[in-house]
């Protein structure tokens, strides 16, 4: 098969990107070539996608079997797309999120034909529009569209809820024994997904004729709280944390800017119903726990200090809402 990556080298689609070409799939990667990611095999298209004329000119004369877009984020990124590669493709797979996904979940089971609904993050509202764009070309003209949503999926980022994700703060606070905020009681249940595990899963979908305009969410069986996220984490880490539980609402009202990623998504349980991936896709299976996969994350960030960033403004941020927490409960 003949694949196109829009993007290709980021924490999610790097491993997909490798398990592509380990399988024999003709891989190009079209994006700026910026990330420095060896993916062995694989033939790059140095553009910027953000680009459509210079796009245009660097795809010219090519035709694809699939066509995956890992960067598009905006209902005018895919109609870019549309047009890119209308007729041009067998195939089009948009990355979603299943943060898209009815928040608060009227179920806690969530399958693919949970209502999509989020009104606490624009991202999330930005990926539903994206969705509603591309299976309206697919009722319309039959651009053979694929979604999937990946949830917490990790590789080379920390999937901790407060100054983790590209920081190493939380990390470092855990190690210097300063106070960690972990959302609600922390029992509320989550799961996360080691990008290898992902990558098994997806790659099935590619040239996969039945899973045209459907869509997909891919994620590991795991269930764990919150609580035990931290702690593997900490355990990862080599040290003991010390926990302070916030609601998550006292956490937006300091901190407006995380209304999204935790009432609009982290806050509530996630329970992912994954049979219709292990449907379309029998062999897929994750087999990464979390204990393990936060390991090899935390080696990956101690194998060069410039990754290991640690910011005064997430420092700041965290101490500001321990310290409101506190004289909220010193009756101030």
């Amino acid at each position: 098969m003949k694949v196109l990556f829009i993007g290709g080298t980021g924490n999610i689609s790097t491993s997909v990107s490798r398990l592509c070409v380990d399988r024999g799939i003709d891989l190009f990667l079209l994006n700026r070539g910026t990330r420095h990611v060896s993916i062995p095999r694989a033939r790059l298209i140095p553009c910027d996608i953000a680009e459509p004329g210079a796009a245009a000119a660097a795809l010219a004369g090519h035709e694809w079997d699939a066509v995956v877009d890992w960067i598009a984020f905006t209902e005018s990124q895919v109609e870019r797309d549309i047009t890119l590669f209308r007729n041009r493709t067998k195939q089009y797979v948009f990355i979603s999120s299943a943060s898209a996904y009815q928040k608060p979940p009227s179920h806690p089971v969530i399958t693919e034909s949970t209502p999509l609904y989020n009104p606490y993050w624009e991202y999330s509202r930005n990926k539903i529009a994206c969705e509603l764009r591309l299976e309206r070309a697919y009722r319309d003209e039959g651009f053979p569209i694929t979604i999937v949503r990946p949830s917490l999926t990790y590789d080379t980022v920390i999937p901790l809820a407060l100054g983790g994700w590209t920081e190493y703060t939380v990390i470092e606070r855990m190690k210097t024994g300063r106070p960690v905020i972990v959302h609600g009681d922390g029992t509320s249940l989550w799961t996360v997904t080691h990008a290898e595990d992902f990558a098994k899963g997806f790659t099935g979908l590619i040239g996969h004729q039945q899973a045209i305009g459907q869509s997909f969410h891919i994620t590991s069986d795991e269930l764990l709280t919150w609580n035990q996220i931290y702690e593997a984490a900490a355990e990862a880490a080599g040290c003991k944390p010390k926990l302070v539980h916030i609601a998550s609402e006292f956490i937006c009202r300091c901190e407006p800017s995380l209304t999204g990623t935790l009432l609009g998504d982290k806050a509530l349980s996630a329970i992912f119903d994954n049979s219709k991936i292990k449907r379309f896709v029998p062999e897929f299976t994750a087999t990464i726990p979390f204990s393990r996969g936060i390991r090899r994350t935390l080696e990956w960030f101690d194998a060069e200090p410039s990754r290991r960033i640690v910011t005064k403004e997430t420092q700041e941020m965290m101490d500001r809402i321990l310290g409101a927490y506190g004289r909220l409960g010193a009756g101030e």
